[in-house]
């Protein structure tokens, strides 16, 4: 009788492999680490800002104010909604901020598109005409009397005008069209007839939209955080931007802090907590708009600056 041999098993437990250090790990470790600790040094002034807006002046001035509001009130923004240049500022201010950014637009596609193109005639020597604007000026005596001269002065497109061709924005979106469309769109658009405006208007454009998109930011902040120059060539209050006024809003409101004769100790203390108040209400009132345009370009940041900021 033979007995069925049958192999015997061993069931062998799997080694638990060596956790081994893994220096990738730790060197994101500590790149998170860093940006979450830049992000919190620059977001911590803009939420200060918020919060203090909305706090008592007398708690802000005594520090107490860090991460909540202390004593809600509205009273900074109450005192500028009042002001009766603020609806004519922010009027001002759309439309040099919309006009003035459309005409910087038009003008830095037109110029880039020119000065990519490796056929035009004196391309490096209009290019260097260009560049040298960006170091040289007249100076702001010569300055205002061309602009007097122009008939520039107290004329609201002293804002728009002057400014309409960035250099700098010029040269990033130059260097946008020429690594980011290949020339052999160019040349097939130049076999089926296109013309260089149709190029540009059908082809160029449709594929620039991360450097379109970045410059409109970029022209639409100067624009509407510009103050220096109404202040220099504006004399009209009815011609002020947003950022002027409140310039003045600031200013009156010091001046009325320190004339403090005829009035009580608490009617000082109130006025003096509302000064407090109202100069981060006016940040915030003057920076808000930007800060909620901002998010709907963010994404083309990266793609729009890494590209047209490399060298060509």
């Amino acid at each position: 009788m033979v007995e069925n041999l049958q192999p015997t098993t061993k069931l062998v437990t799997p080694k638990k492999p060596k956790r081994e250090f893994n220096s990738d790990k730790v060197f994101y470790v500590i790149v998170y680490a860093l940006l979450i600790f830049t992000a919190i040094i620059i977001l911590y002034p803009l939420w200060y800002i918020f919060i203090s807006s909305f706090s008592s002046g007398a708690r802000v001035a005594a520090g107490e104010v860090v991460f909540w509001p202390l004593d809600i009130t509205f009273d900074g923004y109450k005192a500028i909604l009042e002001h009766n240049s603020i609806p004519t500022g922010f009027k001002n201010t759309f439309l040099y901020t919309v006009s003035g950014t459309a005409i910087n637009v038009a003008m830095t596609v037109m110029a880039a598109y020119a000065l990519s193109r490796s056929k035009l005639p004196y391309r490096n020597q209009i290019t260097l005409f260009f560049a040298f604007t960006m170091w040289f000026n007249g100076g702001m005596i010569p300055t205002y009397l061309l602009y007097k001269d122009l008939h520039l002065i107290d004329n609201p497109l002293v804002m728009i005008i002057p400014g309409a061709l960035g250099i700098w924005n010029m040269v990033i979106t130059r260097t946008y069209f020429q690594k980011s469309i290949p020339n052999e769109l160019l040349e097939a658009a130049t076999m089926d007839g296109c013309s260089d405006i149709g190029y540009l208007l059908k082809i160029v454009l449709p594929l620039s939209k991360p450097i379109i998109a970045v410059i409109t930011l970029y022209y639409a902040v100067g624009h509407w955080n510009a103050f220096f120059n109404a202040m220099i060539y504006l004399h009209t209050p009815d011609y002020y931007p947003l950022q002027l006024i409140m310039r003045d809003i600031l200013i009156i409101g010091q001046n009325t802090e320190m004339s403090s004769a005829g009035y009580t100790m608490e009617e000082i203390l109130y006025r003096e907590n509302l000064q407090n108040m109202l100069q981060y209400s006016v940040i915030v009132v003057s920076t808000a708009p930007m800060l909620i345009l901002y998010p709907f370009v963010q994404k083309y940041f990266v793609q729009g600056i890494m590209v047209g900021a490399l060298k060509g």
